[in-house]
């Protein structure tokens, strides 16, 4: 039977592609992507030519039992997101369940993700640390930032820059000015920054700066 390989995609700098990736992504038959027009940009830099099929939040509880069907009949098929390793706070755990459930075999190859590189460098204790990806927009925010304000670990966050300067303001309320902070943006890219210092200083900072790019948040752990 063939099998469905999960194959993580440069964050920002398209030399972060692994050999072999390049490799999986030649030999399917089908890539499931979230954006056909932008993985298509990120294949004919790879010079692959394979058929793109769209698979994102929207459609993937209609997709899965087609993609099923397929391997079952011999397709090899490889999920890809927009950037870093599906199922990240991207598509990807729905299809793994599935074929899971069908007994197709699942391959993850290692490879770029957002929130590893911002966390070695944030300068926080990263032995223990909690992934919290995006926080909740409104329904279970307020009870989940109340939990996590007694967390110990180190947490990680992922924020958009419109939302931003609201998380970090709902950071200082739940877990106090002067707990350690550091931010992380464009992580790869031409303009990568990283600032460092009390959610307090974050604050005032990104009051007066228009947040750009995609964001990781490192939060200190209480006590730590």
């Amino acid at each position: 039977m063939a099998k469905l390989y999960i194959v993580p995609t440069p964050i920002g700098n398209l030399e972060d592609i692994t050999l072999r990736a390049i490799k999986v992504l030649k030999k399917v038959d089908l890539i499931l992507c979230e954006d056909t027009r932008r993985s298509k940009k990120l294949l004919n830099h790879l010079e692959i030519d394979v058929p793109l099929r769209s698979h994102h939040k929207f459609n993937e509880h209609s997709e899965v039992s087609y993609i099923v069907k397929k391997i079952v009949e011999g397709s090899n098929m490889a999920l890809i997101s927009d950037a870093g390793v599906p199922g990240i706070s991207d598509p990807g755990f729905l299809i793994v369940r599935t074929c899971l459930e069908n007994n197709i075999e699942i391959e993850c190859l290692p490879g770029p993700t957002a929130f590893v590189p911002a966390l070695v460098v944030s300068g926080l204790p990263i032995d223990k640390f909690i992934f919290e990806g995006f926080l909740p927009a409104k329904k279970g925010r307020k009870s989940r930032l109340e939990k996590l304000s007694l967390e110990s670990r180190t947490m990680v966050f992922y924020e958009s820059p419109h939302k931003l300067l609201r998380t970090l303001l709902d950071f200082d309320n739940f877990f106090g000015s002067n707990r350690k902070i550091s931010i992380s943006r464009e992580l790869t890219k031409l303009y990568e920054e990283t600032l460092r210092g009390s959610i307090k200083e974050m604050v005032a900072i990104y009051s007066n700066k228009k947040p750009k790019g995609e964001y990781v948040i490192i939060v200190q752990g209480k006590g730590k």
